[in-house]
């Protein structure tokens, strides 16, 4: 009888950014399919306390930041104990400048301060580099393993500013801001590189490139959005798993260094 090529129950995972809302999603969908998962997190939320309670033996939180590698270290050794080592990492940790952020943060291009900027690379970036040599190095090491890395639409095009325009209308300055379209075209060629680096070791590598999700936006940003949209309306918050679950499993085994777009078609136009 042959394995289902989207089996997953032998696989130990790890997700990043746990405890938001397509972390979650991520460590759900894999740990209800036999999968031993590690969410890790700087802080609890409501979603990740609701995941220990469901899969109590498959399933486990630690609190570490992907920006201090002896956290991550300490991770990989906990994961080890209660798992094995991790045949599958998906570093969906990242942070962004929300709307409610400071003006400062949300304003012109050239004002954009030198502190956000660095403040999201160190997460969007660097976390996702060091969490690669932790968790990738130790995927080496057993010669197999999965890394997924979660990018988005405004790696791949540039933020359509006229979504934001009912706002400057309204009297407020904003736009969306750069470092997160510059992380998340960063982490493409780190794909690739990593793809091609440890090709031989059996380790693959991709990202998956995603679009917006409906978390409660503005009407008037979701109805501009929406309309921008060949299918006409936001993800919801688990429409992103079976490209998850198709990166990890051996439906992907003979993918590495790709770039998987699951947009609704936003980048079609």
């Amino acid at each position: 009888m042959k394995r289902d090529l989207f089996d997953v129950s032998s696989e130990i995972a790890v997700v990043t950014g746990v405890a938001g809302q397509l972390g979650s999603e991520y460590a759900r969908m894999l740990a209800s399919r036999g999968c031993g998962v590690v969410g890790i997190d700087v802080t609890r939320s409501a979603r990740s306390e609701g995941l220990i309670e469901e899969f109590a033996d498959r399933y486990a939180f630690i609190e570490a930041d992907v920006r201090r590698r002896e956290a991550l270290e300490n991770v990989l050794t906990q994961t080890r104990q209660k798992f094995g080592v991790p045949s599958v990492l998906i570093n969906n940790a990242a942070i962004d400048s929300p709307p409610s952020a400071p003006p400062a943060e949300n304003g012109p291009y050239e004002d954009y301060p030198e502190s956000s900027w660095d403040k999201i690379m160190e997460v969007n970036l660097k976390g996702v580099h060091l969490c690669c040599q932790v968790f990738g190095g130790a995927m080496a090491i057993a010669g197999r393993g999965s890394i997924i890395n979660i990018a988005s639409i405004y790696g791949l095009v540039a933020p359509d500013q006229a979504l934001y325009e009912y706002r400057r209308q309204r009297g407020e300055v904003f736009y969306k801001p750069v470092a997160y379209s510059a992380s998340k075209s960063a982490i493409m060629n780190l794909t690739r590189y990593l793809a091609a680096y440890w090709g031989k070791r059996n380790v693959r590598v991709n990202t998956l490139s995603i679009a917006g999700v409906f978390n409660g936006q503005e009407k008037q940003f979701i109805d501009g959005y929406c309309a921008r949209m060949p299918i006409g309306r936001m993800a919801e918050s688990d429409e992103y798993n079976g490209a998850v679950l198709f990166l990890a499993s051996d439906a992907s085994k003979y993918m590495t260094g790709h770039n998987l777009v699951v947009d609704g078609g936003w980048t079609a136009i």
